[in-house]
């Protein structure tokens, strides 16, 4: 049952995150890689996806969910990559991004998340290496709290 829930979440997880919205989906193709990213509020994850992938729901925490394509194949699998970043803020705070990697099936996801107040902006500074190649993904979300 467990399992079962799990892919749920992630299916319902990634349809949010990943609908044709405004700002809902990014990508940069980096050389052999496409680098989806997105930013919201941890609170428009349901209680129980949030749970099962122990990511804190708060009206003052954001998620960001990156993943990782290989552009080279046809069908374009996900990669595993080495993630690690930062966030900024307006006033200059940074905050260290701790990435976890999330498999389900042949998808890999690298989530974190990020602290914010009402309507601040925060600047994302990932670096992705792939191969020993480095990328680097830059964008800014701005965060409301509900």
């Amino acid at each position: 049952m467990k399992k079962f829930i799990s892919k749920l979440g992630i299916i319902a997880f990634l349809a949010v995150a990943f609908m044709g919205s405004v700002n809902a989906e990014n990508m940069k193709k980096m050389d052999d890689i496409n680098v989806h990213y997105i930013a919201l509020g941890s609170t428009f994850l349901t209680p129980e996806i949030a749970k099962a992938y122990g990511i804190e729901r708060s009206r003052y925490k954001g998620l960001i969910n990156i993943s990782v394509l290989d552009n080279t194949q046809a069908s374009h699998p996900s990669k595993m990559v080495n993630i690690s970043g930062r966030a900024r803020n307006d006033v200059g705070q940074i905050k260290s991004l701790d990435f976890m990697e999330v498999k389900e099936g042949d998808a890999i996801y690298y989530l974190a998340q990020v602290s914010y107040t009402n309507k601040e902006t925060i600047y994302f500074d990932i670096n992705i290496t792939d191969k020993g190649k480095q990328h680097n993904l830059k964008f800014t979300q701005k965060f409301y709290v509900d």
